[in-house]
């Protein structure tokens, strides 16, 4: 175990490879819990620059975790504090994302920079840094989210690519098989009416910040996007066909 920087902490995962303590924290705010689990993608080239970045007081972002491709695991800031991962969002009617959740940055150059899939190694660190973190703050499987989850049309990590049905296979997270896409009957941008509002309403219920209008505007079809890349990554159009929508229904019996 190694440190450097202004702070020495122990860390809260046993598993961690190395402390390397960044600067960007705060208090989280009075009478909020940690009860999320935030996975990120580093999205910058290289993974020596996204921890520098992560680090860096200039950054004005940091994490408390960190996965590099072999699969090590830093930490950068003790659980107790607040990061600086998140951003602008919400979910389930809850605006400050980082004072209520871990933020598990996961080293992957990111759809700008020659997005790929994740290593072996990462998504087996990956899988137990999520169960440690899950069991000691108890936090439900389905608030263990993407980042494009509580920020959709501003954010779309950790993508498509992520194995988020290897890791509900292991016990994280909240999934369900994808219903399969097919032909029927589907909504998509300009849309308007009855079934439109449903499709907000389910969104809404599940967790996603999105009013109910029953028009199919951009908002809409930004959380349609962010649902699929999480929930049906096999095709990401923003389109609420059969598929999508039967998986949202699904999931939301499952709660």
């Amino acid at each position: 175990m190694t440190a450097s920087g202004s702070e020495d902490f122990s860390p809260d995962f046993a598993g961690a490879d190395e402390i390397r303590p960044a600067v960007n924290r705060d208090e989280r705010a009075a009478g909020t819990s940690i009860d999320i689990l935030l996975l990120h993608y580093t999205g910058m080239e290289s993974e020596r620059a996204a921890l520098d970045w992560l680090t860096s007081a200039e950054s004005r972002v940091s994490c408390h975790y960190f996965v590099r491709e072999n699969g090590q695991v830093v930490q950068l800031l003790p659980e107790r504090a607040r990061a600086w991962h998140a951003g602008a969002g919400s979910w389930q009617g809850a605006s400050d994302i980082n004072s209520r959740s871990i933020g598990v940055e996961i080293a992957n150059p990111g759809h700008d920079n020659g997005y790929r899939d994740f290593t072996e190694r990462q998504i087996e660190a990956v899988i137990s840094l999520c169960l440690d973190c899950g069991e000691r703050r108890l936090i439900p499987a389905a608030r263990i989210l993407a980042h494009s989850d509580v920020a959709p049309g501003r954010k779309q990590d950790p993508g498509e690519l992520f194995p988020w049905a290897r890791l509900a296979n292991h016990g994280v997270g909240h999934f369900v098989e994808p219903t399969p896409i097919r032909s029927g009957r589907f909504f998509q941008f300009g849309d308007r009416g009855q079934p439109v509002e449903a499709l907000q309403s389910m969104l809404k219920l599940y967790g996603y910040g999105i009013e109910i209008t029953g028009e199919f505007c951009e908002t809409t079809r930004s959380n349609v996007v962010a649902f699929q890349r999480h929930f049906r990554p096999q095709r990401v159009d923003g389109v609420a066909d059969v598929s999508t929508i039967d998986t949202l229904y699904r999931l939301l019996s499952q709660l």
